[in-house]
């Protein structure tokens, strides 16, 4: 393994260990990842459609306050957010800017913060039966601007409203990332807020 692999790896297990687990599910998922990173194996996809059949993938989940974009996804058959494989070498932040504009023409509007989110889930669809290793981004957006979307992957593109998010056809852990996304929010709208001074 060389110098560069090297420094790669540990960024990507900095990354990881930098979460705080949401539940006793997260830090299990948390858990197994690093201890994948440490062992040694190859952690990104080198072949289509699953080469080597556990890999690590980097969602964003695009959002415009309280609405959230999601993709049809062809091969998988749900809703999901954007997302993609890391290629070899890639940092996992660098796979969000490149995807970003490969499915839907988006451009990042502001450098990419800490990933929220880790889950290791089983796909299902025409490629099931990997292991995708994800790390979850949160990526701002508005809804006016135009997309430009790959229709080779997705089936169609469409902003949803609290409430009509279709958790049941998406994947398993979009509904706990939503849940820690307005934890998250709730800690950040709080940190800006001024405290009266005493008197």
């Amino acid at each position: 393994m060389t110098p560069v692999q090297l420094s790669v790896r540990d960024a990507i297990r900095n990354e990881i260990a930098s979460i705080i687990p949401l539940d006793d599910l997260e830090t299990t998922h948390q858990n197994d990842a690093l201890s994948w990173i440490d062992s040694g194996v190859p952690i990104f996809r080198t072949a289509k459609p699953a080469t080597p059949p556990k890999h690590l993938v980097s969602y964003f989940v695009v959002m415009d306050k309280d609405h959230v974009l999601l993709v049809e996804h062809r091969n998988a058959g749900l809703w999901l957010p954007t997302g993609g494989h890391v290629e070899p070498l890639e940092h996992p932040r660098s796979t969000v800017a490149r995807e970003l504009q490969e499915e839907v023409g988006l451009t990042l509007a502001a450098p990419l913060e800490a990933p929220l989110m880790i889950s290791c889930t089983t796909t299902v669809g025409a490629t099931a039966g990997h292991t995708d290793v994800s790390l979850w981004y949160l990526v701002e957006a508005s809804r006016e601007t135009p997309l430009t979307v790959d229709f080779n992957e997705f089936h169609c593109v469409r902003w949803f409203a609290p409430g009509n998010i279709p958790l049941s056809e998406s994947d398993p852990h979009l509904g706990r990332f939503m849940k820690k996304l307005e934890a998250y929010r709730l800690r950040q709208t709080s940190r800006q807020t001024p405290q009266c001074a005493a008197h």
